[in-house]
């Protein structure tokens, strides 16, 4: 084999410039995160991508808990009558609803036939605020009863005609928040604090850049006055949706009849929020720091920050080098990493140093160590980070590896935004202004590989969303928001109509 083709073997094939779409498969399946399920357009969370979740839920519940919400359970069976009581909101889902109308099973002629047809079909759920609208008309009756803040982790029903793991599924888990106020004043802050705890959240723990916007009318929340959303931008450059959060006014209210006496003593109608995030934050996490030896998770969002790897001699005693790497891993546990105990995992498999070594790198856990003879009769280790070269090392003395860990997760951690950050700051531009040069940037220079094309265009709208969207339908690019920074529009004009723009848009190619 020449050096010129050693040098491109990696973990996983093929490379993220050889085929995007399949890198990111073999990325989940490299790092054993999920499997499609035998159910069309479901999956398998593994315990490596569940862990990922796991450390998402923590953190977020942790933020929504401490601006005073609290966690409830609301049914997975909606009655089709409550999604028939916000005409926009029933539109905007009926094409993807999961729908119950039988409640038993009969064997007849060797197969199972589905009887007892219910009076009235169940929507399984695909969101929430029907259901919970429904309760919050018991819950609410005074002024004094609100603001209401509620937020539920569960499972939704979305029926998907093109499952893709973690970004499309039929199923997939998340979190929904929802809220009643008396003002719209308070309901429109509580929309910015869910939008400003799910930023934080992203760039903090996920270490993913994002970019805060309000969607456009065609683009909100079905039934929605105004949706708000964070776009990043994933290593093909192409946009993901990573969270929304959603004022709904009096809309819901009035649907399921939420209302309340004033400090006048009048009844009126409440205003009402949703918020919500989904596994779909694990593929963003995945399209923005995998590589071509697999996953990288930043060490906030990572199930175990550090794996010990013993090596064990051909002939001596393996226990001497298991009771060394416990020791180690019995100190590293005492520590505190963003907020948890640190996770440690000492791997005792009886496989090949080499293979176990690789599916740790594909894993992406941030810090691995190995242990030995020679660095037991050192009393050190070999440390190697998840951001560096799979051969890279630094050799620590044991005493000082717990003093040293921490700093060096936190480098990790934000090395990878960083880099993510670079990538966007490259691929975002702000030049263009007239369609022309619009069309050039997305318009794929290989046809064989239409995913390498431009990145995200800011750019000068004129607000026509209907004539807008008829341009860019070839280009398959669309509207990801209109910034919340907005920059004062003097004069100008429209980067796809040619017309008077009035704001300021995000346009890109999304998932």
């Amino acid at each position: 084999m020449s050096q010129k083709n050693k040098m491109k073997r990696t973990a996983v094939t093929p490379r993220r410039d050889e085929d995007y779409p399949k890198w990111y498969q073999s990325v989940i399946k490299a790092a054993d995160l999920a499997e499609n399920s035998p159910s069309r357009g479901c999956m398998v969370i593994k315990p490596w991508g569940y862990g990922i979740w796991e450390s998402i839920q923590r953190d977020l519940d942790r933020r929504i808990k401490e601006t005073g919400h609290e966690n409830a359970y609301f049914p997975l069976f909606i009655p089709l009558s409550f999604l028939e009581k916000e005409a926009e909101h029933v539109e905007g889902f009926a094409k993807e609803c999961a729908v119950v109308t039988h409640h038993r099973l009969e064997e007849r002629d060797g197969r199972l036939i589905p009887t007892g047809k219910l009076d009235e079909p169940l929507i399984v759920r695909p969101t929430s605020e029907t259901i919970i609208g429904d309760a919050f008309s018991k819950w609410v009756q005074s002024y004094r009863d609100l603001p209401l803040l509620i937020n539920q982790w569960a499972n939704v029903v979305r029926w998907e005609m093109r499952p893709r793991l973690f970004l499309r599924t039929a199923e997939f888990l998340w979190q929904e928040g929802h809220t009643v106020h008396a003002t719209e004043k308070e309901a429109i802050e509580e929309v910015f604090q869910a939008l400003y705890f799910y930023r934080d959240h992203i760039q903090d723990v996920l270490a993913v850049p994002t970019i805060l916007g309000e969607k456009t009318p065609g683009e909100r929340f079905p039934g929605a006055v105004s949706t708000y959303c964070l776009e990043s931008m994933m290593q093909d450059r192409k946009a993901l949706q990573a969270g929304t959060s959603h004022y709904l006014g009096k809309k819901f209210a009035k649907a399921s009849n939420i209302r309340f006496l004033n400090s006048d003593g009048e009844l009126e109608y409440a205003y009402t929020t949703s918020w919500g995030v989904s596994t779909r934050l694990i593929g963003a996490l995945i399209m923005t720091h995998g590589d071509d030896d697999g996953l990288r998770v930043p060490p906030r969002a990572a199930p175990k920050q550090v794996v010990i790897l013993p090596i064990i001699p051909r002939r001596g005693s393996k226990e001497e080098i298991f009771e060394y790497a416990d020791e180690i891993a019995s100190n590293l546990r005492k520590l505190t990493y963003y907020r948890d105990p640190l996770v440690v995992h000492v791997d005792k498999r009886d496989i090949r140093g080499g293979e176990k070594n690789w599916q740790w790198i594909k894993k992406g856990i941030p810090v691995r160590i190995e242990v030995g003879p020679r660095d037991m009769e050192k009393n050190s280790v070999a440390l190697y980070r998840r951001d560096q070269g799979h051969k890279e090392k630094i050799f620590l003395e044991r005493t000082a590896l717990s003093g040293r860990i921490g700093s060096i997760l936190d480098e990790i951690q934000q090395n990878y935004f960083d880099q993510a950050k670079k990538l966007l700051d490259e691929n975002i531009r702000t030049d263009i202004d007239n369609f022309d040069d619009f069309k050039a940037y997305f318009t794929p220079k290989n046809p064989k590989k239409p995913e390498i094309h431009g990145g995200f265009v800011r750019a000068k709208w004129c607000g026509d969303e209907a004539a807008t969207d008829s341009l860019l339908a070839d280009l398959k690019v669309t509207i990801r928001s209109l910034p919340l920074d907005q920059k004062e529009i003097v004069g100008g004009k429209c980067v796809i109509t040619g017309r008077k723009a009035t704001q300021e848009a995000l346009f890109a190619k999304a998932y």
